[in-house]
């Protein structure tokens, strides 16, 4: 069963953590969004594999945008 994880506010991807394939537990990091001057962790919802990336780094995002699919 496939997991969407999106992104909580507007921002931008400072830091992407983890690559497609990678295995996760809970709460790993999985990438840095910067939003209003600080640094936001996002993190695994629940253990799984990275199945799709849909940002990269320097990318804009809005609240409630798909950043990753865990598997």
């Amino acid at each position: 069963m496939s997991e969407e994880v999106k992104s909580p506010m507007p921002g931008s991807i400072l830091e992407v953590l983890v690559n497609e394939g990678d295995k996760v537990e809970e709460d790993d990091e999985l990438l840095i969004l910067e939003a209003m001057k600080m640094e936001n962790p996002i993190c695994a919802p629940s253990s799984g594999t990275v199945k799709e990336i849909k940002v990269k780094e320097k990318d804009t995002v809005e609240a409630d945008e798909l950043l990753l699919v865990l598997e």
